[in-house]
């Protein structure tokens, strides 16, 4: 059977820098084909238009695919489920698929659609991601204008409208597996680290909270993330029930101030001779992952004794293993590639992985 293909779910509130991010996993796809689904109503076309002018071919005109009948929570049945279907429905599937919610709308009830007959044996949700605007969550408002969001939500007849963003904004963290801090060009350390702190007080259990300004996020950190997010649902609690509502898409409006390339994020390279024992050995990768807050490690391990080389994919503490070829000609050494945010100690990391 075909290996299920990974949809990745993008919310945030309205400005809060989704539509950048997504340009900048374009831009960096490593050769991907990646299909787009883009939830906005009220401000047509915006997002599409900036994403379709990629000028790639990741992301061809037919591999985006705009919804603008409504929030997207709302309108799962008649708009997200056929659009799903079409697009798994074409011989030239993409390897990965990235949805972009308006950003009124709830995770859980898309999250849920997966479930459904016909969808749930040929994808799965790689991971919800939920974008924030940094200066704006320390400021308290949620969103870069509140005004905006409230106009927009008065455009779906499908959502109340009484609902307190910040309860929307628990329901976007309680559902998110990655929490992305964007703008934290705008803030202080201190201001950026005690928001780190926050969100993960308020999200689940091993969500990795990273910080960006500019939307840059490595796409071996963004996509791949492996979480099956569909069956997960108890964990992802809404704080309410009834449908809400949305605010497009994080737009352009967002400081776009001088293009100074922010490097927050930073990999290197740790080659090992061959390994003992490797279930002590992922063991071993999990605890430096949670002593040095590592956001992804993986490469290949030599086991000593197996003709076989070990592979370790790991997204935050969770090490998956596997023996997936033999060595043949290639040197039987070990060889990991770490990614974190960036200041990594290195050679802290290096002994670590050595001990």
């Amino acid at each position: 059977m075909p290996a299920k293909i990974p949809a990745t779910i993008i919310t945030g509130f309205l400005g809060a820098g989704k539509t950048t991010l997504i340009r900048n996993m374009l831009q960096n796809a490593d050769g991907r084909r990646i299909a787009l689904i883009i939830n906005e109503f009220g401000d047509l076309g915006v997002d599409g238009d900036i994403l379709k002018g990629c000028g790639d071919e990741t992301c061809r005109e037919e591999d985006v695919m705009e919804l603008s009948n409504g929030c997207i929570c709302c309108t799962v049945a008649d708009d997200f489920i056929p659009t799903m279907e079409k697009l798994l429905a074409r011989e030239d599937k993409p390897d990965h698929i990235v949805i972009e919610t308006s950003g009124l709308a709830l995770p859980q009830p898309l999250v849920r659609a997966f479930n459904w007959p016909g969808i749930s044996t040929q994808v799965t949700v790689d991971g919800v991601v939920t974008v924030v605007d940094g200066k704006a969550v320390t400021e308290g408002r949620f969103a870069h204008s509140v005004a905006a969001v409230d106009a927009q939500r008065k455009l779906d007849e499908n959502l109340d409208h009484e609902t307190p963003l910040s309860e929307l904004f628990e329901d976007q963290v309680a559902c998110a597996d990655m929490i992305v801090i964007n703008k934290t060009d705008l803030l202080d350390a201190a201001q950026a680290e005690g928001l780190v702190g926050q969100l993960q007080g308020d999200s689940r259990d091993g969500v990795q909270v990273v910080k960006t300004s500019m939307g840059k996020l490595p796409v071996d950190v963004l996509l791949g993330q492996g979480i099956g997010a569909e069956s997960d649902l108890a964990a992802r609690h809404e704080v309410h029930h009834h449908h809400h509502h949305d605010d497009d898409d994080d737009h352009h409006d967002d400081h776009h101030h001088h293009e100074h390339d922010h490097d927050d994020f930073e990999s290197f390279v740790v080659t090992l001779g061959e390994v003992a024992d490797a279930t002590a050995f992922a063991e071993q990768v999990a605890n430096v992952i949670r002593a040095h807050d590592i956001l992804r490690l993986k490469g290949f391990a030599a086991i000593e004794g197996k003709p076989m080389r070990l592979t370790l994919q790991a997204v935050g503490p969770r090490v998956d293993t596997y023996f997936d070829q033999p060595f043949g000609d290639q040197p039987r050494a070990t060889r990991l590639v770490v990614i974190g945010q960036a200041g990594l100690d290195h050679a802290a990391i290096e002994a670590a992985l050595k001990a």
